[in-house]
C-alpha cells in the first residue's frame, strides 16, 4: 500500500464528513487508488463514530477504529498509527484547522530532499494573545530543561515514511508526549511552514498546558532532580558559612544575637522547599511507578475495517 492517512476523533462530528471528502480526493492525486484512510475514535461524546461507521460502510478505504474510552489526543495517535501500512503515512487532525491538501505539498519535499518526515510548523501561532504567549513560554521552557532543541509551533500534521513510523512505535512509555517522541526518534526531519486555521476554541486550557509542561519535562529531562542536589548542596554552603560567621560573632564581638525573625523565616523557606523538592520525586516516583505497571496505554474496543479482522478486546 502506498499511503495511509491516520487522524483522531473527539468531539469531531463538524467536520468528518468534509475532512473525508478532502483527504481522500487529495490521496488520490498522490496514490492514485492505493491508500487507506484510518479514523480513531478517542471516545467521543458526540456521534462521531456513528458517522465514522456510515463512511466505513460506503467507503472499504475507510477503517475505524473504536477506543474503550477517552484516552487522549497522543495516545490515541499512537495506536492509529500502529494501524498504518502505507509506505508513507500522513498524520492529521480532522477539524480542517490542518488542510488535508498539505499531503501535495509535504511529498514533494519529501522526494526533494530524501527526507523520512516533513512536518508543519506555523508561520505564526494560532490563536490568542494568551495562547500565543503561553505556547512560545511552553516550548523555550521545554527546552531550557531538557537540552532539546523542540522546534516552536509544530503542529501535529506530518508525512512519515513506514521505516520511521515503525521506530516511533518502539517507545512503549505510558505517559506519552506525542512532540518529544517524534524529535527523539531521530531520522531526517524536514519543516514546510504553513498557515493553521482556527476552526474552534482550543481544549488546551492554561491548566492542561501547565499539566503537559510538568508531564513532559519529567518524560525527557532528569534536570528537576539534579536541579534539587544542586539547590541543597548551595543551601549547605551557604549554612557552613553562616554558622562560621555566627562562630566568628559570638568568639570576638559577644553581641545577643536576634534570634526569632530569621529563625522563623528559614524555618518557612527551608520547610516549603523540602516539600517541593518532595513533590518533585514523588513526580517521577508516580511515573515509575505508572511504568512498572505495563498497563496498556489504549484499549480498543472494535475494529472496522475490511483488510483487518474485528477484535473487540484488542489493546495497545
Amino acid at each position: 500500500m502506498k499511503l495511509s492517512i491516520v487522524t483522531t476523533l473527539y468531539q469531531s462530528s463538524p467536520h468528518i464528513n468534509e475532512f473525508y471528502r478532502r483527504a481522500s480526493l487529495v490521496a488520490r492525486q498522490v496514490a492514485d487508488d492505493d491508500y487507506e484512510i484510518i479514523l480513531v475514535n478517542d471516545g467521543s461524546p458526540d456521534n462521531s463514530l456513528e458517522l465514522a461507521i456510515a463512511i466505513y460502510n460506503s467507503d472499504p478505504k475507510a477503517t475505524v477504529i473504536d477506543l474503550s474510552r477517552n484516552f487522549g489526543h497522543h495516545k490515541a495517535i499512537m495506536n492509529g498509527l500502529s494501524y498504518a501500512k502505507g509506505d508513507l503515512v500522513l498524520l492529521i487532525d480532522c477539524d480542517l484547522e490542518e488542510e488535508p491538501e498539505w499531503l501535495i505539498s509535504f511529498s514533494e519535499q519529501m522526494g526533494k530532499d530524501k527526507c523520512d518526515v516533513v512536518y508543519g510548523v506555523q508561520e505564526q501561532r494560532k490563536g490568542s494573545f494568551f495562547e500565543r504567549i503561553s505556547g512560545q513560554w511552553f516550548y523555550n521552557f521545554f527546552n531550557a530543561l531538557t537540552g532539546m532543541s523542540l522546534p516552536e509551533n509544530i503542529v501535529i500534521a506530518r508525512l512519515m515514511t513506514l521505516r520511521y513510523v515503525k521506530a516511533l512505535l518502539l517507545h512503549e512509555e505510558r505517559e506519552v508526549f506525542i512532540a518529544g517522541l517524534f524529535h527523539i526518534t531521530g531520522f531526517n526531519q524536514t519543516p514546510q511552514r504553513v498557515i493553521k486555521h482556527s476552526t474552534s476554541k482550543t481544549t488546551y486550557t492554561f491548566r492542561r498546558k501547565m499539566s503537559m509542561l510538568v508531564n513532559s519535562v519529567t518524560s525527557f529531562s532528569n534536570a528537576p532532580l539534579r536541579s534539587i542536589f544542586y539547590i541543597g548542596l548551595s543551601i549547605s554552603l551557604f549554612s557552613l558559612f553562616y554558622i562560621l560567621h555566627l562562630f566568628i560573632q559570638w568568639i570576638f564581638f559577644v553581641k545577643p544575637l536576634s534570634g526569632w525573625t530569621s529563625v522563623m523565616a528559614s524555618i518557612w523557606l527551608l520547610g516549603g522547599m523540602i516539600i517541593s523538592f518532595i513533590g518533585v520525586v514523588g513526580i517521577y516516583l508516580s511515573k515509575i511507578f505508572s511504568e512498572t505497571k505495563r498497563r496498556p496505554y489504549t484499549i480498543v474496543r472494535e475494529v472496522f475495517s475490511y483488510n483487518t479482522p474485528r477484535n473487540s478486546n484488542s489493546s495497545q
